[in-house]
């Protein structure tokens, strides 16, 4: 299966970067899917999920806060302001990574409705990795 290549940043370091099958990504004006070969846009990011399908078929979640992204035929590049993975070895990992994520969505967020979204869906995801 084709892949692209996908870089997540933020000011202080990598969070991802390798590739992936598929990108799932809060814009501004709605979450929006990436595959291989799409147009090239460059667009606003909201507080959200970035989801993606990884090389070997898994499905990984970062939560992010706000920022930008950069999409072409071949790469994705996020830049985000803040960023928490939502991935662990054990249950207490992935228990810190969500109250970060939380965290990080209500300290930008005014919004009940987008925090209670966002922490609907990172909680999902945490479900996949136990």
């Amino acid at each position: 299966m084709e892949t692209l290549k996908l870089e997540i940043l933020t000011p202080n370091g990598l969070i991802f970067d390798g590739q992936a099958q598929s990108v799932t990504l809060p814009g501004e004006e709605g979450e929006f899917g990436v595959l291989p070969h799409h147009a090239s846009i460059t667009t606003l990011l909201s507080a959200g999920v970035i989801d993606f399908e990884t090389e070997n078929g898994t499905t990984e979640s970062i939560v992010v806060n706000w920022g930008v992204v950069q999409v072409d035929e071949t790469k994705v590049v996020v830049l985000v302001d803040g960023a928490v993975a939502i991935r662990g070895e054990n249950e207490s990992d992935v228990a810190k990574a969500l109250e970060d994520a939380k965290k990080l969505i209500h300290d930008v967020s005014d919004s009940n409705v987008a925090i209670a979204a966002v922490s609907a869906k990172i909680e999902s995801a945490a479900f996949r990795l136990v």
